[in-house]
């Protein structure tokens, strides 16, 4: 079987999905926000966002010319038969995607400051393996936008202030980033391990979709204390003001060294594109996250 043209052609799917069709939780939590709002520039901004996303769905095109750079989440089983052939069957389906799309080439080398044209270089497209028992690959296609990354933080705070600390920290991130991740947003908080885990912590928890609460409840009072906080601020949408400044908050931790508490926060802005796929070992693909497959 032909597992590297079977994952090449489900990566060009994933990204065709996650680029011009937003999850239903998210555009659930859009439509929400709209019919909550009353404040007429952020209902405006709002109803914008919203007409955005049925152009994008009616039109075929990407939902923001910022089409992100290439992340992927692959979680394998360790008797996959395709094992071998997953990182060129992802690099090919993303060449391929960027193509017939199309998709903007956004992968610059930052020495030469020559970008690549097909989304690919060096560790681009960036993929996080997890290898589990079983025998079948799940990839899920992150491509995540310059705008609201520029605005994600790492802080290495004091132990002692602890969840005071933690909170501060986050509000702080979220009010100095003001419109310019394009709110409202969903952010990830990681805590713990150190600066590269934390950061990587908080982007995967954005994976977690708006629709499924956190399954540890002392996270699940600590996302709602800080989604009530940040929204408290009034930066509103594209930070013009009004109740919805985030969707969602998505926290997870690793555990910490005693003179260490690493905070990472990761923003995605309100395209917060995702897609997954499920394949069998013997070629069966099924699509996790998209009731249609464009």
């Amino acid at each position: 079987m032909d597992f590297k043209n079977i994952i090449s052609d489900t990566t060009e799917t994933l990204l065709r999905m996650a680029e011009l069709y937003l999850p239903d939780d998210v555009k659930s939590a859009l439509k929400s926000a709209y019919e909550s709002e009353t404040n007429e520039t952020a209902k405006m901004n709002l109803s914008a966002i919203l007409k955005n996303i049925e152009l994008a769905e009616t039109n075929k095109r990407p939902l923001c010319q910022d089409t992100g750079i290439m992340i992927f989440y692959v979680k394998v089983g360790s008797d996959f038969p395709g094992l071998s052939k997953i990182r060129d069957g992802i690099l090919e389906g993303v060449k391929s995607a960027t193509s017939k799309i199309p998709l903007r080439p956004n992968a610059v080398d930052p020495i030469a400051q020559k970008n690549s044209g097909d989304n690919t270089g060096r560790k681009i497209p960036w993929i996080n393996w997890e290898i589990t028992e079983g025998d079948s690959l799940e990839i899920t296609a992150f491509p995540k936008g310059g705008g609201s990354e520029n605005m994600s933080m790492v802080g290495m705070l004091t132990p002692g202030l602890g969840i005071k600390g933690l909170k501060k920290f986050v509000v702080d991130t979220i009010v100095r980033a003001g419109g310019k991740p394009c709110p409202p947003t969903i952010v990830g908080i990681g805590i713990g391990g150190g600066a590269d885990i934390a950061i990587k912590v908080a982007k995967q928890a954005l994976l977690r979709p708006l629709t499924e609460p956190n399954p540890d409840p002392e996270l699940a009072k600590l996302e709602k204390e800080i989604h009530e906080a940040l929204n408290a601020t009034g930066i509103g949408p594209m930070g013009l003001g009004g109740k919805t400044t985030v969707l969602g908050v998505r926290m997870d931790y690793a555990m910490r060294h005693p003179a260490s508490y690493p905070v990472g926060v990761a923003i995605q802005c309100w395209a917060a594109r995702r897609a997954t796929a499920r394949i069998s070992a013997d070629g069966k693909i099924e699509y996790v996250t998209h009731k249609e497959v464009p």
